[in-house]
């Protein structure tokens, strides 16, 4: 990534709430990727790029934003692996709380777009911990 995003990133991750538009909205979707990556103790690089990918798409095309997106994904996964006051449980409990707080965040969870992450998933428990994530996850209509 270049250098340039690299500071304005740590810059914006200070000062998130104030500077990145619909930032409550971002931060959800972080967690709903996070919580589908950190489920595999052994996140891959290939999982970020699918947030990446499904970034681009969602914000139509504005980099900016889709990488805004990922790094806010790998700062959560960060902290669940590193034991660093997140756990998956929490992440869970912080996204019910969110979708009580505000429904219309639920209409942003696309089943379809997690799907490639259980993909490349290989130990068969972590394989249905995940689809479980994806039956808790799923909008209920």
């Amino acid at each position: 990534m270049r250098l340039a995003f690299r500071l304005k990133h740590h810059f914006f991750s200070a000062f998130r709430e104030i500077f990145v538009h619909h930032h409550g909205s971002l931060e959800f979707r972080a967690k709903i990727f996070a919580l589908m990556i950190a489920a595999n103790s052994k996140a891959q690089v290939e999982n970020y790029i699918i947030v990446k990918n499904a970034a681009l798409d969602i914000y139509e095309g504005n980099e900016d934003r889709a990488n805004l997106l990922m790094m806010s994904t790998k700062e959560l996964v960060k902290k669940v692996t590193d034991n660093n006051g997140l756990d998956l449980d929490t992440l869970v409990a912080h996204i019910q709380k969110e979708l009580r707080i505000v429904p219309r965040y639920a209409k942003k969870i696309d089943i379809e777009i997690l799907q490639p992450i259980v993909a490349l998933s290989y130990d068969q428990d972590i394989i249905s911990y995940q689809e479980n994530i994806l039956i808790f996850t799923k909008p209920k209509r």
